[in-house]
Order: C-alpha cells, then sequence, then structure tokens
C-alpha cells in the first residue's frame, strides 16, 4: 500500500542520511487513520541507545537551500522556519528532505489554528484557546501578508507564490508547531526526523531526546519545543569530527562513513516490555497547551489549569460599587503588587492562575479582599501602608501573607465574592451545563471524525472540574470535581499523522 512504500521510502532515506535506530524498534502506520506509532519489538531497558539522529539531517534554517534568501531578507523563528518548510516542499522530489516530507502529512489538522471560526466558537466556546486561537489566525495572515509575500515577490530566484500562500503557511506553521524542536544554538530549532514520530504521554515517557555536542556533554531537550514567542539564536557553527561506529543492535551496515559528533540520541530511560508502544514527551502541559500546540488533550491531566480574567474579577467588582470604587481599589492594589515584586513594574497583569486542585492564586485573593474592604478600614489600611506601617490588616498585603497561609484571607465576604467570579467565569461557556458537556463527552469517541469534538469537550470538561474545585475552596468544603469517564475510547496519547 502507499504508505507502506512511503515508509519504506522513508527508512532508506534515514539510512543514507545516517540516522541509525534499534532493531528493537518497530514503526507502525495505522491504515485506517494513517497514524504512526512506535513499538518495541522485544524488551526495552533504561539506559538503552536507540537512536542517533545527526544533526545535519534535521529541517531547519541553516540546513535549508534557501538559508541566504531567509537571512538576507531578516526571517527569524517560526516565519523562517515555515519559509525554509514551504520551500523544500515546493521542491517535490528534489529536495534532500523528499521521503522525510512525503511521510509527512501536509498539515495537523487537528491544531485549532487550521479549524474554521465556526468551529472555533462553536467547539472552544468559553475555554483558555477561544480567544486565543482568534487571535492566532489574524497574526498569522498578517504575518503572512506582511513578510511571506514581499519575501516571495522580492526573491533573487524564481517562486511559486502557489507554493508560499496562506494555506500553505498555515499548514507549514501547524506542522512546525506540532513537529518542531530545539536543536542547539546553531542550527535553532527544526523539524527533527524520527524523533518526531514518537508519540506523547504526560509523566510517563519511556525516553529521552538528547544533544550531543563535540565537549562530549549531553542535554535533555525533550521539552524544548518552542513556541511562537522564541527567538532563533544563532551561535558559532560547532567543528564536526568523527566518533565510534554506532551499536551492533542498530540497522544499516557500516558503509565507511562515519557519523559525526553534532548527533541527536533517544535513550531509555525505563523498561519497556516487548509488543508495547514507546513514548517520549513534549513537556509538563495543560490540555489548553496540548491542544493549542500539538492538537490533542488527555483526560486527567494533571496540569491542567485555567485563568481568571482580570476583567472578570472588574465585571463583578462594577455590579456591587460605583466605577470610581472599583477604580481606586485596582490602583491600589496594583501599587501594592508593585511595591512587594518590583519585577512586575512593567508586567500587565490580565488573568489570575486557577491550579489543577483549584486554588486561586494569590494576588486575586488580595485584589477581592482589597474591593471588599469597608471605607474606613480601607482607608486606615491605606494611610498605614503609606506611612510604612506593619501592623493590623495591613500585614495581609505587606508581603505577610503566602501561598501556604493565603487562607487568612478568606473572610465570608471574600469567600462569597470568590464564588460570584466563579459564576461569571463559568457563564462564558454558554447554555450548556457541565452535565450536558460530560454526558456528550461519555458519548463522544476520540476517533478519526470526532477529533476535534472530543478533544474540545476534554478541554471544556477538564477546566469546568476545576471551577469546580474552586467553588469548593470558596466555600470551605472539598474541591468535588470526580473522576474522568472510562467510555473505552483511548484520549490519553497523541498519534502522530503520516
Amino acid at each position: 500500500m502507499a504508505s507502506s512504500r512511503r515508509m519504506r521510502a522513508f527508512k532508506r532515506w534515514m539510512k543514507y542520511q545516517s540516522v541509525e535506530y534499534s532493531d528493537a524498534l518497530d514503526l507502525i502506520i495505522q491504515q485506517e487513520d494513517q497514524q504512526v506509532s512506535v513499538k518495541a519489538l522485544c524488551d526495552l531497558h533504561e539506559g538503552d541507545l536507540i537512536a542517533t539522529i545527526p544533526k545535519r539531517s534535521c529541517l531547519t534554517v541553516k540546513s535549508s537551500a534557501v538559508c541566504h534568501l531567509i537571512e538576507d531578507f531578516c526571517l527569524e523563528g517560526y516565519m523562517a522556519l515555515s519559509v525554509a518548510l514551504m520551500f523544500e516542499k515546493s521542491l517535490g522530489q528534489n529536495s534532500p528532505w523528499y521521503d522525510y516530507l512525503h511521510l509527512m502529512p501536509d498539515c495537523n489538522p487537528d491544531v485549532p489554528l487550521l479549524w474554521s471560526l465556526d468551529e472555533i466558537d462553536h467547539l472552544l466556546m468559553g475555554t483558555e484557546l477561544h480567544k486565543t486561537v482568534k487571535e492566532d489566525k489574524a497574526l498569522v495572515y498578517d504575518d503572512w501578508k506582511a513578510c511571506i509575500v514581499p519575501f516571495v515577490e522580492s526573491a533573487p530566484i524564481e517562486l511559486n507564490p502557489e507554493d508560499f500562500g496562506v494555506e500553505q503557511y498555515f499548514a507549514a506553521k501547524s506542522l512546525i508547531s506540532s513537529r518542531s524542536f530545539q536543536i542547539d544554538d546553531h542550527y535553532g530549532f527544526g523539524m527533527v526526523p524520527l524523533a518526531d514520530l514518537f508519540n506523547h504521554k504526560t509523566n510517563a515517557e519511556d525516553v529521552h531526546f538528547t544533544s550531543v555536542s563535540d565537549d562530549d556533554t549531553s542535554e535533555n531537550i525533550e521539552e524544548q519545543v518552542v513556541d511562537d514567542d522564541d527567538d532563533d539564536r544563532d551561535g558559532d557553527p560547532q567543528n564536526e569530527s568523527n566518533v565510534a561506529s554506532p551499536k551492533s543492535d542498530f540497522n544499516g551496515d557500516d558503509d565507511g562513513v562515519s557519523p559525526t559528533t553534532e548527533i541527536l540520541e533517544m535513550i531509555m530511560v525505563r523498561d519497556v516490555k516487548a509488543g508495547a508502544e514507546v513514548f517520549n514527551t513534549y513537556g509538563s502541559m495543560g490540555n489548553a497547551a496540548l491542544l493549542h500546540r500539538y492538537g490533542f488533550t488527555e483526560p486527567d491531566n494533571p496540569y491542567d489549569i485555567i485563568n481568571i480574567d482580570l476583567d472578570i474579577v472588574l465585571q463583578w467588582s462594577s455590579s456591587l460599587f460605583s466605577s470610581r470604587h472599583t477604580r481606586t481599589r485596582l490602583s491600589f492594589w496594583k501599587s501594592l503588587l508593585h511595591l512587594h515584586h518590583p519585577e512586575s513594574q512593567n508586567q500587565q497583569i490580565e488573568y489570575f492562575e486557577i491550579s489543577y486542585e483549584g486554588e486561586p492564586e494569590l494576588e486575586l485573593l488580595k485584589l477581592i479582599f482589597i474591593i471588599l474592604l469597608p471605607e474606613k478600614e480601607y482607608n486606615d489600611l491605606y494611610h498605614g501602608v503609606s506611612n510604612g506601617q506593619k501592623f493590623g490588616k495591613s500585614r495581609i498585603v505587606l508581603g505577610e501573607v503566602s501561598e501556604t497561609n493565603k487562607d487568612v484571607l478568606l473572610t465570608e465576604n471574600v469567600r462569597r465574592g470568590l464564588l460570584s467570579v466563579v459564576d461569571i467565569r463559568e457563564r462564558c461557556y454558554g447554555l450548556r451545563s457541565m452535565e450536558d458537556d460530560v454526558e456528550a463527552l461519555r458519548k463522544c469517541c476520540n476517533n478519526v471524525l470526532e477529533k476535534k469534538l472530543y478533544h474540545s469537550l476534554v478541554l471544556r470538561v477538564s477546566e469546568r472540574r476545576i471551577l469546580e474545585k474552586l467553588r469548593g475552596y470558596a466555600g470551605g468544603g472539598g474541591g468535588g470535581g470526580g473522576r474522568w469517564i472510562n467510555n473505552g475510547c483511548n484520549g490519553s496519547t497523541m498519534k502522530k499523522n503520516v
């Protein structure tokens, strides 16, 4: 079949590029959905070196044939790598990475960046991603129009505009978001063949991805997948030198060409039984980050959080007090924040984080506490702080309250205020209740046709469970929230499309 031919061609390409991997690994393409996984053909043990990948085989700006044009045009970061990827794809079989790119999908349709606006509004309403993804789409389009179009028009070589169209740019961004890794200071970040075939599992990785340089040191880079704000910093090129031949259990013959020490290594960090899948990890991320970058979620993700926007707190305050009262108390809270945290002077506080266990950020409680202070107590506090006094209630906002003892802020009024803020945040999800979402998730399965629905529901339910726990925190009871429904669907791992 076509997928089998592509995999065979990719394996031949890896051999030609000196990408070595253990005979104990089986690269499997699922025929029903063209997803790939890596499984163990025999028992693997902690410490086993299972793959080496020369850095020169990775598709980066530095290694691309269009490198000089990109640098001359001063493109950087994701935009630069997107151009390199689009250019290599435009070369077809003339690209050194053709068999690798031919195995790769044209895009990652599960990443919300590629969803339609209707899908974003319908599936992500109220979640952490709703506003973010819509802003992303607008910014990516603006980048394409402002930078990619002029790059193609001004290039000293003829480039086909159709190969660098807006759809191609969005597709490249989706692949880079979900598949790129930081390599080193010279190469920056890029597409890493073989390494990007290992699926993700939070807190259960079997293999570490490390960089080996000429000074014989290794750096764990598996969690260094870059995001849109990271810069592509180029350092001095590393010198290439030869190393010993790979282990005898690796594929490929000894053709007399030794790989350089500029290699990436994949090393087992736990035992894996024969027949089991071998997992990597992309870092400790909540479901919003996982869906945003990779296009999948994980039930019971311990790194889930939810944010309460500052605007929601101000909306609640304005429903009880005058606009002047709200502005004055907000200004005082900000002055205290900057007084005790000078590093926050140039930071704009836009939201407050709620942990997986439903515990609010300390500053949220402080703000609600200050807003609700009776006028006389507020004036006493204001003047006490202004005069440098450290007694009475001023101690609460002068740094003596920390994350460990912040419960002292939970007066009866603050508890009620916090519950009201939760109510406003909950209404962002629309008319569907939490029970409606849970029931919809019970009926939905993580298959090819329902992936977007499934993962958006996992995100909604995970966020709303945190709000339930926050209610318990504000009410003085248990967090609640319950466990996830086991509906027989495998939603705990990411699968790589090929």
